[in-house]
Formats: C-alpha cells, sequence, structure tokens
C-alpha cells in the first residue's frame, strides 16, 4: 500500500462525509491529525467561515503537555473547541472527523468536546 493511495482513500471518505454534512446545513466540526500534533475548527459552510478553532500549537491549550500528539493533548483540544464555539454562539455541531479512524486521539478529542458543552 503506497502513501499516495492511502491519502486519497482518507480523502474519499473525507469527502463522502462532508456532502453528507452539508445537507444537514450545521456548523462543522472538522478535525486533522497528524503525526506530532492535532487541529480543530468549527466551519460554518453556508458562508464559508471559520467560527473557532483550536490546535496543540496555541500556547494555552497544551502549553504543559509534554507531547503534543497524544490522546491528553486531544482531549484539551477537544475542551479549549467546545468551549471557544460557545463563546461564538454554536452548540449543535456535525463532527467531521476527516477520514481518520474513530479512535485514539480522535475519540479522545470528540468524548471531550461533548463532555463541555458541544452536542452531535
Amino acid at each position: 500500500m503506497s502513501d499516495n493511495n492511502k491519502f486519497k482513500r482518507r480523502h474519499r471518505r473525507a469527502q463522502k462525509a462532508r456532502m453528507k454534512i452539508r445537507e444537514q446545513g450545521k456548523a462543522r466540526l472538522s478535525v486533522f491529525r497528524s503525526a506530532n500534533h492535532i487541529y480543530a475548527q468549527v466551519i460554518d459552510d453556508g458562508h464559508g467561515h471559520t467560527l473557532a478553532s483550536a490546535s496543540t500549537l496555541d500556547k494555552g491549550v497544551a502549553g504543559d503537555t509534554a507531547h503534543c500528539g497524544n490522546t491528553d493533548a486531544a482531549q484539551k483540544v477537544g475542551e479549549a473547541i467546545a468551549n471557544r464555539a460557545k463563546e461564538a454562539g454554536v452548540e449543535d455541531v456535525a463532527f467531521d472527523r476527516s477520514g481518520f479512524k474513530y479512535q485514539g486521539r480522535i475519540k479522545a478529542l470528540a468524548e471531550a468536546a461533548r463532555e463541555n458543552g458541544l452536542k452531535f
């Protein structure tokens, strides 16, 4: 399995999910993970605006975490994105896992966001 095919498969899964989310008409909580960091954005696709964002690169989010590519850091990002989305007036979102499996860091971020008030 080459890396190019792996990327194409993940990208295809992500596009399918985004089309279903677009039909719902909700804001989208989009998550991306790399080897070292995790990023989350609440996006209003109708207007093409990012309403809130958080990542392990933010100083206040994972500043005391030694390694940002683990589930502890993902939980902190989930808490931060939930708080920032509520400040922006968004509580009901659709979860866009960007073609990644719902396990590990993606699951930790989603559960932390739910615990802090986001509904999806």
